[in-house]
């Protein structure tokens, strides 16, 4: 009889119920209903807004990163499916990192918004014997290559920036020099027989560095906010911990460097890489790579792969749009007239200066043996900055 009753009342009952449902829904995370009572709410009052479909419940997990693939069940260039790793939006401390919600990326209309909101940057480090004073460069001129950074990319101010070493692991020659002297000598102190072991991700190609280990590096475990393998913008003091990182050391055991490769293997969309990046990249960001090595990647001794090949791989990281991408190349010029290196400083690198020139406009060459990577990085934001400014999201 109760239901009999009501049902006079059923079209001024569904008339309140979309007037509540959407006000819970309006509630700045891009129109969805919220994790509390309210998404109750929505789900039972199917086809109230007429769209003929029904409302889908929403939970605390809502704060979770949809355009990279963080969720369970979803795929991203930096992870693989089904993964439920570090790549909430909230960070380890619980407290919401800087990204852009739905609203914001689409302006309110559905429709992606042009310019970019955030930004991923790869680091490429060689960690042979040579690059000490080049690391050194690097990690001296990061403080102002960001400071402009913020200063002129206004409106994308989010960040991730992961560091990757030129080899899989630093230590790889060792267990074989273990079992033939009982030591190591290329690493002493740093490696002790039938003790030491790599970390998680650390024997991966292209694995994000967390602790940097062997000769002249910074032997720190760097800890970083995020709980990933890359920093963001929750890092209470980013010069630190991007110095902690990039110095990966010249204790590099496996030989030849193959930073390309490392390169590649860092944005690849799946394999052992891409689950230790999980999070790393980004659908709605674009991507800045820097390389920096005082050494070419030549065929057969080297990186596998070519010039075209290497960049073919990046573009897939970005889904194709090539116009999301900004390379930076530090690497030897003895192959240019009046090179700043001299013949023994670093190898004239062609390959890297092909890749680099196939990016057209959306790419920089410096000098490796530059005495300040300052200017070349004060071009290169510039380039970034346009790179940002053209940039249209896609769909989420």
């Amino acid at each position: 009889m109760a239901l009999t009753y009501l049902r006079p009342l059923d079209a001024s009952l569904a008339l309140l119920l979309a007037v509540a449902a959407s006000a819970c829904a309006d509630d700045g995370n891009g129109g969805g209903a919220s994790a509390s009572g309210s998404a109750t709410l929505v789900t039972s009052a199917t086809n109230v807004t007429g769209t003929g479909t029904e409302a889908t419940p929403t939970t605390s997990s809502a704060s979770a990163d949809v355009s990279s693939g963080a969720a369970a069940g979803t795929d991203s260039v930096g992870g693989s499916s089904g993964a439920t790793g570090t790549t909430s939006e909230a960070s380890t401390s619980g407290e919401l990192k800087l990204d852009v919600g739905l609203n914001e990326s689409t302006g309110g209309t559905g429709e992606p918004m042009e310019g970019c909101r955030k930004v991923d940057f790869l680091f490429v480090i060689d960690n042979s014997g040579s690059m000490s004073e080049e690391q050194a460069s690097l990690i001296k001129s990061f403080p102002g290559f960001i400071a402009t950074i913020q200063k002129e990319l206004k409106a994308a101010q989010d960040y991730h920036i992961m560091v990757v070493d030129s080899d899989a692991y630093v230590f790889s020659q060792c267990p074989l020099m273990c079992s033939l002297v009982n030591v190591c000598l290329p690493a002493l102190a740093d490696y002790t027989c039938g003790v030491t072991k790599p970390e998680m991700c650390e024997d991966i190609l292209g694995a994000g560095v967390v602790h940097p280990k062997g000769q002249a590096s910074s032997g720190k475990n760097c800890a970083f906010t995020s709980g990933g393998r890359y920093m963001d913008v929750s890092e209470p003091d980013l010069t630190a911990a991007f110095s902690c990182a990039a110095k990966v050391g010249t204790g590099s055991t496996d030989d030849p460097e193959r930073v390309m490769q490392a390169m590649v293997s860092a944005v690849a969309p799946k394999g052992a890489s891409a689950d230790c990046n999980l999070g790393f990249l980004r659908s709605d960001a674009i991507l800045v790579v820097t390389y920096v090595t005082d050494e070419d990647d030549d065929a057969g001794d080297g990186s596998a792969g070519t010039v075209e090949g290497w960049k073919a791989s990046l573009v897939a990281a970005k889904k194709g749009d090539e116009s999301a991408l900004v390379v930076l190349g530090l690497f030897g010029d003895g192959d240019l007239v009046n090179p700043v290196c001299t013949k023994d400083a670093a190898e004239p690198s062609p390959r890297l200066r092909a890749f680099v020139d196939s990016f057209g406009d959306h790419g920089v060459a410096g000098s490796v043996c530059a005495p300040s990577y300052e200017p070349f990085f004060q071009e290169a934001v510039a380039i970034i900055d346009s790179t940002c400014d053209g940039f249209i999201p896609p769909p989420l």
